[in-house]
């Protein structure tokens, strides 16, 4: 029974083994919901592809912040666990795309490394769209 739990995708990732105080783990959408706070923090971003923006955040809550972000795990050479992130955003008109995708990029991996000590090998960022409601 032990090993067909191995095989089956965990919902959370093991940060901490403590031995005697017990384990540390995280959801992913735990994980999910920083990169999406990471994100909308990044000026120039619009909003997440799952139309999540910085005054909505307060009042959906966390859970939503997930939304156009997808999550997951891979192997490093060393034995530990990377993050992989893949973001679709919407970004705001007149900024420059390529600056505002490694903002978000430096973002997301040193937010994830700050607040869970997970290390990201990489960060891929779509830009699904641009918004033109704030031109002046």
């Amino acid at each position: 029974m032990a090993d067909s739990k191995k095989d089956t995708k965990d919902t959370k990732y093991t940060i901490a083994e403590n031995g005697d105080k017990g384990i540390v783990q995280i959801a992913d959408d735990v994980v999910s919901s920083i990169v999406g706070l990471a994100v909308t923090e990044v000026d120039g971003v619009a909003r997440l592809t799952g139309d999540i923006t910085r005054e909505l955040v307060a009042k959906l809550g966390k859970k939503n912040l997930a939304k156009g972000i997808y999550v997951s795990y891979d192997d490093a050479e060393d034995g530990s666990k990377k993050v992989k992130v893949n973001v679709s955003i919407e970004i705001k008109f007149g900024y420059n795309i390529l600056a505002v995708s490694e903002s978000v990029q430096e973002k997301v991996k040193s937010t994830l490394l700050t607040m869970t000590g997970l290390e990201c090998s990489v960060v891929n960022v779509k830009v699904s769209g641009i918004d033109f409601e704030d031109q002046k």
